[in-house]
């Protein structure tokens, strides 16, 4: 039979690893977001650089043909 004092050290322990694998995940949704922050930027800069180059490739056509 356990004692109260080793029943009481289970459940912290218990509590304890319960809290750490809480902060892991609430780590792992932070770092989520941060990277899917990061890549929908970088998406959204290429497709400008893209749009950038399009827009003065028009341009140049535009003045060619008059």
């Amino acid at each position: 039979m356990r004692t109260t004092a080793a029943y009481n050290s289970g459940m912290g322990q218990l509590a304890s690893d319960a809290a750490r694998k809480l902060l892991a995940i609430a780590v792992l949704i932070v770092a989520a977001y941060v990277l899917f922050k990061l890549v929908l930027g970088f998406v959204a800069a290429v497709a400008w650089i893209v749009i950038a180059v399009i827009a003065v490739a028009a341009v140049v056509w535009a003045l060619r043909v008059l």
